[in-house]
């Protein structure tokens, strides 16, 4: 029990910065071993946006709230998925080789790929949640937000498992949680990023499965045909991109469904 606790820790540590105890080791192995509570992560990271959504909306425009929340689970995780974001489409946008394409993603200089894809994809974020809160209600919406950071990392955890990480630098930030993962270990992971469907009581919103594994499809094919397969930065670009998917999703389930 202590074991799994400092695994789970080990991924608090590693996803977001949220001060773990000092006991807590930091190792390549518990590091791996924690890419089953990455959507547990998304427990934590949506159901602390979540919260500050609904108690925002009570007392403050809507538009406000939504940007808060948003705020929150930026200042949680520290930015981590966005900047991986902003890192591939630098990479992809400004390289045209294998080698060209991993340096431009390695360099901590944010170029104007990046600038534009993360205000896009904040600007859809912002907008889609808002819209939202319109379309259906608040408490559904913050529904969505707490299911959306879960099952969007599930999308990101299904990549490390069917494809191959492509940095062998051992100082690689990605590098021990690119290690092959075990059936037990997708299993538990692909358990926690379900369970929050539960919460929204429509059977549609099980066509979300479908449509988040032709996004893992598609996003596979084109890592693996540009640098050979996936990096730390395509992990993150895939749960943002996921996240958005499952915002325009619902979206549109609620208003034709």
């Amino acid at each position: 029990m202590r074991k799994e606790l400092q695994i789970f820790l080990t991924a608090i540590m590693f996803y977001t910065r949220i001060p773990c105890p000092r006991w807590v080791d930091h190792s390549a192995d518990h590091l791996n071993q924690a890419t089953r509570y990455f959507p547990l992560i998304g427990w934590v990271v949506g159901g602390a946006s979540a919260l500050v959504l609904y108690g925002a909306g009570q007392v403050l425009p809507i538009s406000l709230a939504v940007l808060i929340s948003m705020v929150v689970s930026i200042l949680i995780t520290g930015g981590f998925h966005e900047d991986g974001f902003a890192d591939v489409c630098d990479g992809f946008g400004g390289g045209w080789t294998k080698e060209k394409i991993l340096t431009i993603m390695k360099d901590s200089v944010l170029g104007a790929y990046g600038v534009i894809g993360i205000m896009l994809v904040l600007m859809i974020k912002f907008f889609s949640l808002s819209e939202l809160v319109q379309q259906v209600d608040l408490w559904t919406a913050c529904t969505v937000l707490f299911v959306a950071h879960s099952l969007s990392r599930t999308v990101s955890v299904w990549m490390i498992f069917t494809d191959s990480y492509v940095r062998e630098n051992e100082d690689a930030k990605a590098k021990p949680i690119a290690k092959k993962m075990s059936k037990a270990t997708f299993l538990v992971a692909n358990l926690f990023g379900f369970i929050p469907l539960v919460l929204i009581p429509k059977i549609e919103i099980l066509l979300l499965i479908p449509v988040l594994l032709i996004v893992k499809w598609y996003f596979s094919r084109y890592f693996k045909k540009w640098i050979g397969g996936y990096t730390g930065d395509c992990l993150g670009s895939v749960q943002q991109v996921a996240e958005l998917i499952i915002y325009l999703t619902i979206l549109i389930l609620w208003k034709y469904i």
